[in-house]
């Protein structure tokens, strides 16, 4: 018996394995991984979920107004661009869903409209929610299409009025149609402007553009993999390549003698200096940056690492950070992937000169077809 099966899953098809019960999609996610990477080395068997529902701790839904004029939110269907309107996705924070729901119920009494891409009017384009698993705190974004917020005061307070256990709320200005959710313009209308979680140990700022895994559950098995696979004595240089907010580094500076984060991401690194503070590290350093530029950088002034953490976005690495990342000579690479093809790609390269010691997939996105793997590597003798 497959339990809380989704009403608009077929539209939606964001949860690709949502037919299949949750015992089976752990299965057929680890024969995929075995497919792809078990001719490096072994592959562990993958580490799912107890209760795989409501995980998503960061949820955003997008505002649409019908042909009926009747403003709906939902998500975007993958297979025609159009919208399934959910007030209840089985995979998004609870509290999330509920918040979405009561913006919309406002914004009918507020008399506020989507944001058309096309007449340039309205107001609302998407919602963007973070909930922190362990504070409890919840982050609000407003994503607008214009920076005109017809009674803003007004909203926002009777926004807190019906759910008062918001703890920030920020206004995002995008009117640009082939972005992505996010602009470059923003304003806090409440609150600090960032919410704060914790993680193996460790305290987090997370800004609304800020990099955070979605599912906080996982992410301390993925992120405990991880450490226990750098092995760290307490004298190893480390570096944190995509870093994002600083999490893994962070958490790996305990036992390190320093540790280096690289990120693009000017906000991410931000947030990285300020929970070095939150935690009193005094060994981390963060630089903004692209992760294959720096390390080619520090190939050529001859630099060396002991531990490398290797954390890319799903296009993986580029081949300039792979022949760098090579010349720096960690005698460990820790590399935490989120697509197992572009892995098996990059693994092709650095097996060449590292031997494969452990790969562990584990169940990021239950009911979706997405897995992540963390594999650990040393350098073989020359």
């Amino acid at each position: 018996m497959i339990q809380n099966l989704c009403k608009v899953c077929k539209k939606c098809s964001a949860c690709q394995l949502s037919n299949m019960e949750y015992p089976k999609q752990l299965e057929f996610k680890q024969k995929e991984v075995q497919k792809l990477l078990d001719k490096f080395a072994p592959v562990n068997k993958i580490m799912g979920m107890d209760s795989p529902y409501n995980y998503r701790n960061k949820v955003q839904s997008v505002f649409v107004m019908t042909k009926g004029k009747k403003t709906i939110s939902g998500v975007y269907q993958s297979a025609n661009h159009g919208i399934a309107e959910t007030d209840s996705c089985n995979i998004n924070d609870s509290r999330a869903n509920e918040i979405i729901k009561e913006i919309r119920l406002l914004m009918k009494s507020f008399s506020l409209l989507p944001y058309d891409d096309y007449s340039g009017k309205g107001f609302l384009r998407h919602v963007l929610i973070r909930h922190g698993h362990k504070s409890g705190e919840i982050m609000v974004t407003l994503v607008a299409g214009t920076p005109i917020f017809p009674r803003k005061n007004d909203f926002i307070k009777a926004l807190l009025k019906q759910c008062p256990d918001i703890t920030t709320v920020v206004m995002n200005v995008n009117s640009d149609p082939d972005k992505m959710l996010l602009g470059a313009n923003q304003k806090t209308l409440y609150g600090n402007g960032y919410i704060e979680d914790e993680l193996c140990g460790c305290k987090f700022r997370i800004s609304p553009q800020s990099f955070y895994q979605v599912n906080s559950v996982q992410t301390e098995k993925l992120y405990g993999k991880a450490i226990e696979m750098a092995a760290l004595s307490g004298k190893e240089k480390v570096v944190d390549a995509y870093c994002g907010i600083g999490t893994i580094g962070l958490i790996a500076a305990k036992n390190a003698a320093s540790v280096t984060g690289v990120e693009l991401n000017r906000e991410a690194v931000r947030d990285a200096i300020e929970n070095c503070r939150l935690n009193g590290i005094k060994n981390a350093y963060f630089i903004c940056g692209d992760a294959g530029d720096f390390m080619v950088e520090q190939s050529l002034k001859g630099a060396k690492a002991d531990v490398v953490f290797v954390d890319p976005p799903r296009a993986g690495c580029s081949k300039d950070f792979l022949v760098s990342l090579h010349k720096v000579k960690p005698k460990k690479i820790v590399y935490v992937s989120c697509n197992p093809v572009t892995l098996e790609r990059d693994l092709r390269y650095l097996t060449r000169f590292y031997e494969v010691k452990e790969i562990q997939p584990v169940d990021m996105f239950p009911h979706t077809k997405h897995v992540e793997c963390v594999v650990s590597m040393s350098r073989k003798a020359e």
